[in-house]
């Protein structure tokens, strides 16, 4: 079939219209597909978080939501400790406690003692509320600060604050974010050191204690490295928590996006593993409640 020049543009452009139409998030489902608003979890295999900040829910009306829905546990939702000690009397968890600033991190020295206060700071609310988790980040990169530095800069600084977490019982754990979505400031964060599973695993064998994990967020990792399952087998031994999103948008998760949740829920539970699944998705529907419960349920397999 022959093609004029004009026809092949005309063509290329509707093409390229309709790939960026398809990475829009979809509409919300119709009402017999959402979770009833008094969905509670029933399997329970998967125990799993939300992340309040990322979900856009008040911190009390998302405690609430959660602990109606049968969830171990809520993160982010502050630091105040009347609310923190009221997720533990409902019989909750906090998934993980916050620390330092994800753009201000380690690799540079000028952050270390920062890093390191708020860390420990971090290390002490953990094991007031019986945490597992403290986050810590790379940071972003720096001028002048080659990779192979920004990796001993980092690890100067854990080492230095492990053995303190080590000594209450607490896992510092480290996410990878992925550098390569520059649709939103949530949605990636070019400048981020440590984007690559690789990378972020290499030096979490060089901090080489028992207490140094990995915070592998599902939405980062399938951007950065894909092959998520395999990952999941690959990393069992290192992985302490893990966040959802859907992909690629970081919308609600659903079979509108190209990652099978109940699949890589299943992959987990395979590995044997118990820590916390944290829904962390932005939701786009109007009722982000009811966005949460449709996750939940997806993901309790």
């Amino acid at each position: 079939m022959n093609l004029s020049r004009r026809q092949m543009l005309t063509s290329s452009a509707a093409i390229a219209a309709a790939a960026a139409c398809s990475v829009l998030p979809a509409a919300q489902p119709p009402p017999s597909a959402l979770a009833p608003e008094d969905y509670k979890v029933t399997n329970n295999r998967i125990k799993q978080s939300a992340m309040g900040w990322m979900l856009g829910i008040p911190s009390d009306i998302l405690i609430d939501a959660c602990h109606k829905m049968g969830m171990a546990a809520v993160e982010s939702v502050g630091d105040e400790p009347a609310r923190l000690a009221h997720v533990r009397e409902l019989g909750m968890h906090i998934g993980y406690i916050g620390s330092h600033s994800y753009q201000k991190g380690p690799l540079d020295p000028a952050n270390h003692a920062e890093c390191e206060k708020k860390l420990r700071a971090g290390i002490d609310l953990a094991a007031r509320y019986d945490s597992q988790n403290v986050i810590t980040f790379t940071g972003y990169r720096v001028a002048g600060i080659s990779d192979e530095q920004a990796k001993t800069n980092c690890i100067e600084l854990w080492k230095k604050v492990i053995p303190y977490a080590e000594e209450r019982k607490v896992n510092l754990i480290l996410e990878i974010l992925n550098t390569r979505d520059t649709t939103h400031p949530m949605k990636g964060h070019p400048g981020y050191f440590g984007d690559h599973l690789d990378l972020c695993i290499d030096l979490i064998k060089k901090v080489d204690s028992p207490r140094m994990k990995l915070l592998f967020d599902i939405y980062h990792v399938q951007v950065m490295d894909g092959d998520v399952i395999r990952h999941i087998h690959q990393l069992k031994d290192y992985i302490a928590h893990v966040h959802t999103a859907g992909v690629p948008g970081r919308g609600e998760l659903g079979d509108w996006q190209e990652l099978n949740y109940p699949a890589v829920m299943k992959a987990l539970l395979d590995i044997n593993y118990t820590g916390f699944v944290a829904q962390e998705f932005i939701p786009t529907w109007p009722d982000k409640v009811a966005a949460l419960r449709y996750a939940v349920r997806l993901c309790d397999v």
